[in-house]
């Protein structure tokens, strides 16, 4: 499984701080198995977009970002998401919000991310924090594999079939 990871804040692309929610995506990713490129970062905005489509063009299984989610004016992740992917999977996204929820972190509920299918390309979209990216990853991590081999047109046999 090739992943790409990219980090939206405009702050981190300036160089203002470094990028802390990345790394730990990344690591997340390849304790799941996954060949990782990145942390690729990108300001809030078109390059967002920009940042997708290459993945996707490049054929990649998975494209995560962090950042970019809230209610900031300048938080145009998931804008920038929808304009990119085909199919969205709204139970991943609304179930990396209730995992961040029921583990205390009511805010959780503020993140305005998506997950989609774009091409063969599962697009997720996770919030800035490092907390919030680990939550993220406890929810693609029973789910990742399959969805992949889903998107790659895998079949799974079903009970009673022959």
């Amino acid at each position: 499984m090739r992943a790409l990871v990219v980090t939206v804040s405009t702050r981190a692309a300036a160089g203002v701080y470094e990028d802390r929610s990345g790394p730990v995506l990344v690591a997340g990713l390849r304790e799941m198995g996954a060949d990782v490129d990145g942390p690729t970062v990108v300001p809030d905005g078109p390059e967002v977009e920009s940042a997708l489509r290459g993945a996707v063009e490049a054929g990649y299984d998975v494209a995560v970002t962090t950042g970019g989610t809230g209610l900031n004016p300048n938080d145009q992740t998931p804008e920038m998401t929808q304009r990119v992917v085909e199919a969205e999977v709204p139970g991943l996204a609304e179930a990396i919000r209730a995992h961040g929820r029921s583990n205390g972190v009511p805010t959780a509920s503020l993140s305005r991310g998506i997950a989609g299918r774009a091409g063969r390309t599962l697009i997720v979209n996770l919030p800035g924090s490092t907390g919030g990216v680990r939550d993220g990853l406890s929810v693609l991590q029973p789910v990742l594999v399959h969805a992949v081999d889903q998107i790659a047109g895998g079949d799974h046999p079903r009970s009673g079939a022959a």
